[in-house]
């Protein structure tokens, strides 16, 4: 199959607290997870107003790891394991929850400008219950490919390898077209992505819009919209416009079986249950995370009997 078979999905729309909009792309009603990729929100772009700014007090997590990649402004980032890192534009942030990790993510001033994209991705058997962890990459390869710049954020791809660790065949990229603006600004520019047909894969523009040559045809897709690429393509051709960025992600289909409830993942409703009254009676996998006052998120109800 030389073009994806291609399934359009909604992002759905949502407003966090300050004013601070989202749309999350995974997971939705019509696709749950790319490979392991089982959570994706962009966030942004917004301009705090005076004031005003990104504050998600301390909260939990099994089970996954939490991935940021950062566009546009500064996300401070403090864990149970005494993690304390301010995260910048093209740098990423991966925490490995394990058996269980708390952080928090503050603004690192008001009335910043903020864009960025938030994921989890699910982690196997073997590496669910593990010790958790915390990893910041400055640097990921980067390179220029059909004149658009492109960002290795997990994986293998054309001979790079990001340094980002994970426990499933996985891949993420970052694809930014030329500038909109400026003398002699391009017009839309096509680039051609070799891909594993045993991935599937998805993408969401994060700016602009993008066209995709699918096996019925180009479809445009812009921010709002997100696509999902069956597996069996050997390749895509996408078309950026000028000022377009868009992110590609993509996985072996998950072959465990999963449960996701608020801020945690879990094999089976039980270990979901397990951990939320963990969480609410302040069991040692969760601690404190250092200067958060002692302010921690409450849990909404179960939405099964526990």
């Amino acid at each position: 199959m030389d073009n994806p078979i291609i399934a359009r999905i909604a992002a759905r729309e949502s407003t966090l607290g300050e004013g601070l909009r989202i749309r999350r792309a995974l997971p939705t009603r019509e696709r749950r997870m790319v490979g392991a990729w089982c959570f994706l929100d962009h966030i942004g772009p917004i301009a705090f107003g005076p004031g005003q700014g990104l504050h998600v007090g301390a909260h939990p997590h099994t089970c996954l790891q939490t991935f940021t990649w950062m566009i546009e402004g500064e996300i401070w980032h403090r864990d149970s394991l005494g993690s304390d890192q301010v995260i910048r534009p093209g740098q990423v942030n991966l925490m490995t929850a394990g058996r269980g990790i708390v952080h928090t993510e503050d603004s690192v001033a008001p009335g910043q400008r903020m864009h960025a994209a938030q994921l989890w991705i699910a982690l196997p058997p073997e590496a669910a219950e593990g010790d958790p962890a915390f990893e910041h990459h400055a640097e990921l390869p980067r390179w220029t490919q059909d004149g658009c710049d492109v960002t290795l954020l997990v994986g293998h791809w054309g001979g790079h390898t990001a340094p980002t660790r994970v426990h499933s065949p996985l891949v993420g990229l970052d694809i930014a077209g030329p500038p909109a603006s400026g003398l002699n600004a391009p017009m839309n520019v096509p680039i051609d992505l070799p891909l594993r047909p045993d991935f599937e894969h998805g993408l969401l523009p994060l700016e602009g819009e993008v066209h995709i040559d699918g096996a019925e045809g180009p479809q445009r897709l812009v921010a709002g919209e997100f696509a999902h690429l069956a597996p069996g393509a050997h390749q895509a051709r996408l078309t950026l416009a000028p000022g377009s960025r868009v992110l590609l992600i993509g996985g072996e289909p998950w072959p465990h079986p999963m449960v996701m409830w608020w801020n945690f993942v879990g094999p089976s409703q039980a270990h979901i249950v397990r951990a939320q009254a963990d969480w609410e009676s302040g069991a040692p996998r969760f601690g404190r995370v250092p200067g958060d006052g002692g302010h921690r998120l409450q849990a909404p109800p179960l939405p099964w009997k526990a």
